[in-house]
């Protein structure tokens, strides 16, 4: 498992379905414990008016055989800057498609979107129950009052 991106000049990928998520041996694969990746800036487009869409991220996730490398994850994540898709279509999509590749032993990801239309949405989607004993942190993001 060499990572293709990794000290690589690497362009944006056109779409998240041509994006390549690099995936490494899990170091620490005997402990449970928890990865947080957030994504502060994500940018998708609204498939109706094709406005830029704007939400704070948060994946969480504890590793099985495998972690997800953070240059690829950031490249993924970047591809949705042109995808046109509702924001739970993005964020269940993000999990899903983490959940499937990896296979860790578990994830959850918040979307914490900024308003459209004058209501913020706010999308979660997890894979199961927590493993027992794993410590869950609050993902940290108030409800909207401004986002600040």
């Amino acid at each position: 498992m060499t990572p293709k991106h990794l000290g690589q000049s690497t362009p944006l990928p056109a779409s998240p379905e041509e994006a390549e998520l690099d995936y490494v041996p899990n170091p620490r694969a005997d402990q449970l414990y928890l990865v947080r990746f957030t994504s502060p800036e994500f940018t998708s487009l609204c498939p109706v008016t094709g406005q830029p869409d704007f939400a704070h991220l948060v994946i969480d996730y504890a590793p099985a055989a495998t972690i997800v490398e953070s240059k690829s994850l950031k490249l993924f994540l970047g591809a949705f800057r042109n995808h046109a898709a509702f924001h739970e279509d993005c964020t269940v999509g993000i999990g899903e498609r983490l959940f499937r590749e990896m296979q860790p032993r578990w994830l959850r990801i918040g979307g914490y979107w900024y308003p459209r239309g004058g209501i913020p949405i706010d999308v979660f989607w997890q894979s199961g129950a927590a493993p027992e004993g794993l410590w869950l942190p609050d993902q940290g993001v108030a409800p909207y009052r401004g986002r600040g």
